[in-house]
C-alpha cells in the first residue's frame, strides 16, 4: 500500500512540472502563430470559390 501513495505522489508532482511548463511557454509566446493569419486572407477566396463550384456540381448532378 505504500507503494501507492510514492506513485501518487510522483504522478502529481510530474503533472504539475508539465502544467508549470505549458503555462511558462503560452505566456513565452510559444504557441502564438504569426505567419497563418497573413496568408489565410490570400486563400479565403480560393476556399469559397471552391465550395461554390463543389455546390453547382452538386446541384446539377440532383438535375440529372
Amino acid at each position: 500500500m505504500g507503494v501507492m501513495y510514492i506513485l501518487i505522489c510522483i504522478s502529481i508532482f510530474v503533472a504539475a512540472v508539465f502544467l508549470y511548463l505549458f503555462i511558462k511557454s503560452v505566456r513565452n509566446g510559444q504557441f502564438d502563430d504569426d505567419y497563418t493569419p497573413s496568408v489565410r486572407m490570400l486563400f479565403d477566396d480560393e476556399l469559397k470559390s471552391k465550395k461554390k463550384e463543389s455546390s453547382t456540381v452538386k446541384n446539377n448532378e440532383n438535375q440529372i
